[in-house]
């Protein structure tokens, strides 16, 4: 979930009220990422398209552009500032306290953004909602008593209240007894200094708005902007809407406010051009009162590089006819891309993309070179974006798994496959893996079944499984080795330890099946009447023939050497047009295991 975090910046423009008072404590409004100079320095390009559908998009709104553009650096890739969007809009003004309620009726016309908020905060009008008894009745002009309890009260909030009587905040109070115990009381009190003191990131904040700042205050969790157009002076009568007892100055609001954005069609509207079911609400809230507690007031909201997604930014970076590349595997910290010809230009953007839309998560990002050809199922990768470190920490099934991707084989996108053969384990299995990798499926069983055998022919694989078995604590039902997939199963089911193996696996799609040949025989050499568990064998394998399932069978048959097999086939996933990955699960036939002679090797 995106957490939206929403500034606001108030600035001195023409304003349609719709109160003739409104009222609410000094305090002061202005509340600046961006200097106002800075502001009317950007120069906006308009790039509305009226066709377009309703929602944000990098083709509608203005674009700013500063005067003098600053050279990229060069390890630059994309300009961020050109994906700032500004578009604007209307809000209603309205005390915090009936936001939420009006809210929920006026839903249909807010303006119900992805990862923007209806409701925005007015920074600098916030006041406890336990001193508003001070202020008098809302709606009501404030007496002498009341405007001096104002006073006190901005006294109280700024630090102001040495010597006119009031109590203290908190805060203020823990600063004048440090100021006033001695080095006795420092001892007693030893962390009264570090709480007085403001939060780093509240300070930080501070001084960006001392200084004006520009869009790089906005920090780099911040995806848009508010700015709200305040006016002052007198308001608007609404005759005709609330009535003509309506009548007065437009005076400061009292107590916290929010502001209800509304849906852009209203942008450029005036109060007697709203909707009227949104006039009936305001009116309806009103009551009996003689003042509107409403104001409409004209916004700008700016979205930054932060808020458009990875497919919006890539779209519009690439040329048009580009298939724009939105899936891709991932690795612990790293984003395993399998780019096309096609996108081969533009790699190193669109890792950058990636790398940007996927922190702090993805470190990362990754691109396969070639085809995996070589024995030991390793790819040749290419680091785009990010950190060279290629060795990583990959949790799956509630297991921790350190894998290396220059040395070893790892495949996120069968861990549902995992799991379904998982499933269909007990306590009292024992457990094959011919071609185990680093052990996701090995040390997963090894939590659930009696005892598991795991085997691969990458030196560094077995390496990495004995390390993930400590890291799970599992080194004790687990037994590796490092062995070709035909002679480990030659030489296990040879073992004492071939009476208990319950369930194979076989999961090398290119040539699993081929492997098959091995349990010929097996049993060739015990007597029949023997105690034998004939184990069930899951195999792997590719097909692209138009009947997968049946070509699969075959090459199973043929490599077993046996016409009558009863197997339980699966489409796992599609590995390429026209390319399925399938498993097959049977129990290993008798006449198989007790054949009078093996294939040849």
């Amino acid at each position: 979930m995106v957490v939206t975090r929403v500034f606001l910046r108030i600035h001195c423009l023409p304003l349609i009220t719709l109160s003739p008072k409104l009222i609410f404590p000094k305090l002061p409004l202005t509340v600046s990422l961006c200097s106002t100079t800075s502001t009317q320095a950007l120069t906006q390009t308009r790039i509305h398209d009226p066709a377009l559908s309703y929602g944000p998009s990098l083709h509608k709104g203005t674009k700013p552009q500063p005067e003098h553009q600053q050279q990229d650096q060069e390890d630059e890739v994309i300009d961020e500032q050109s994906f700032t969007r500004v578009f604007d809009l209307a809000a209603l003004r309205v005390p915090a306290k009936d936001c939420f309620a009006l809210e929920m009726r006026l839903r249909g016309h807010l303006l119900n953004w992805p990862r923007i908020r209806n409701i925005a905060r007015v920074p600098g009008d916030e006041v406890d909602p336990e001193v508003l008894d001070l202020l008098g009745p809302q709606g009501q002009g404030l007496s002498t008593e009341e405007e001096e309890n104002i006073v006190s009260l901005e006294r109280r909030i700024y630090g102001k209240a040495e010597g006119d009587g009031d109590v203290l905040s908190p805060v203020l109070y823990r600063e004048k007894l440090a100021r006033t115990f001695n080095s006795r009381g420092y001892v007693r009190f030893r962390n009264l200094a570090r709480i007085s003191r403001p939060k780093r990131k509240k300070k930080r904040k501070e001084e960006e708005e001392e200084s004006g700042g520009d869009n790089k205050g906005i920090g780099k969790n911040e995806i848009a902007l508010v700015e709200v157009v305040e006016g002052e002076g007198e308001g608007e009568e609404l005759k005709g809407l609330l009535g003509d007892e309506f009548k007065g100055k437009t005076r400061k609001w009292k107590g916290s406010t929010r502001l209800l954005l509304l849906d852009e069609r209203y942008a450029e509207r005036d109060v007697e051009d709203l909707p009227e079911a949104i006039k009936a609400v305001l009116k309806e809230d009103m009551g009996e009162r003689t003042e509107s507690a409403f104001e409409l007031a004209r916004c700008k909201l700016t979205l930054f590089y932060d808020y458009w997604q990875m497919n919006e930014i890539l779209e519009a970076l690439l040329p048009k006819g580009i298939i724009v590349p939105s899936a891709f595997e991932t690795v612990g910290h790293i984003v395993h891309l399998n780019l096309k010809e096609e996108h081969l230009p533009y790699k190193n953007l669109i890792a950058k993309v990636v790398l940007d839309k996927n922190k702090p998560k993805i470190k990362t990002v990754v691109n396969k070179i070639e085809a995996i050809h070589n024995d030991y199922r390793t790819m040749q990768l290419e680091v785009l974006a990010g950190n060279h470190s290629l060795v990583t920490t990959v949790v799956e099934n509630g297991m921790r798994f350190h894998v290396d991707l220059t040395t070893v084989y790892w495949n996120s996108r069968l861990a549902t496959e995992r799991q379904r053969l998982l499933n269909g384990f007990t306590h009292n299995d024992v457990v094959c893996d011919v071609f185990s990798g680093v052990g996701p499926l090995a040390i997963s069983a090894a939590k659930i079944v009696k005892r598991v055998y795991a085997n691969d022919l990458n030196p560094h694989a077995v390496e990495y499984i004995e390390r993930n078995c400590v890291l799970n604590k599992v080194e004790r039902k687990l037994e590796v080795f490092n062995m070709d997939g035909r002679r480990f199963i030659q030489a296990i089911f040879a073992s004492e330890k071939a009476k208990r193996i319950t369930q194979v696996v076989m999961n090398l799609p290119n040539d699993a099946a081929e492997y098959l040949d091995a349990f010929r025989g097996i049993f060739r050499d015990r007597p029949e009447n023997g105690d034998f568990t004939f184990p069930m064998i899951h195999v792997y394998g590719f097909s692209k023939a138009q009947d997968p399932e049946f070509d699969f069978h075959e090459r199973i048959r043929i490599a077993l050497k046996e016409v009558a097999v009863d197997v339980e086939m699966r489409r796992v996933r599609v590995v390429a047009p026209g390319k399925w990955m399938l498993c097959a699960s049977f129990v290993l036939p008798e006449t198989v295991a007790f054949a009078d002679s093996r294939p040849d090797m």
